[in-house]
């Protein structure tokens, strides 16, 4: 039986458009911007995958497992979780949930992952996800190997894309997470946001 019974995955398909440059590498308080997420999540989950389509040496140096699309065509996030609960179905370990978390996302709260391994211990639903403020954060989720063979249809047969379409018709349980200052799940999609990032790390460290 495997840790917890979850593996985590990280999201990290993305072609970062809107950034004009590959997003997982750049620099954010002395850290690649995935390593944030690797980090946190390696901390909870002791089988941690990197879902993505490219072979960066940085994934070699560190020792991490990279797993690239099941399908090809660069369709989005639905098949990046289709792809880490295909490996999890088929790894020795006998996992039956498996969490995702985006790449970046840096100042998400670790207290997600502790809520994810309560909730699959509860085995309430099959599906959850993050929200804060009433706004949902789908990428943000615990998936139970159960829904495999529905999402892969959906996926190949009802060409269904988005997360947030998917989750929807699914029974989604959702986690809600307050804040005060800053939204906890901000991500990068640009240079100004990375600036944003930037002066965000520098208040969080005069705040501790």
């Amino acid at each position: 039986m495997s840790e917890h019974n979850i593996l985590g995955a990280i999201l990290a398909g993305g072609q970062s458009r809107r950034m004009g440059k590959d997003k997982l590498f750049l620099e954010l308080n002395n850290k690649k911007l995935i390593e944030h997420t690797i980090d946190k999540v390696k901390k909870y989950l002791k089988q941690v995958i990197i879902i993505t389509n490219q072979n960066n040496e940085f994934f070699l140096k560190n020792n991490l497992t990279t797993v690239k699309d099941c399908i090809e065509g660069q369709l989005g996030p639905l098949v990046g979780i289709l792809t880490a609960m295909k490996w999890a179905k088929e790894s020795s370990k006998k996992y039956s949930w498996v969490a995702t978390f985006p790449c970046d996302t840096p100042f998400f709260p670790k207290s997600i992952i502790k809520s994810f391994i309560e909730e699959s211990k509860k085995k309430e639903s099959l599906l959850l996800s993050a929200s804060s403020h009433g706004r949902k954060h789908n990428i943000f989720g615990l998936w139970s190997l159960d829904l495999y063979d529905k999402l892969k249809d959906d996926l190949v047969n009802k060409k269904i894309r988005k997360v947030q379409d998917w989750t929807e018709k699914n029974k989604i349980k959702n986690l809600e997470f307050g804040f005060k200052d800053y939204d906890p799940f901000f991500n990068i999609n640009t240079e100004e946001d990375l600036e944003f990032a930037k002066k965000l790390c520098i208040k969080i460290k005069k705040d501790e």
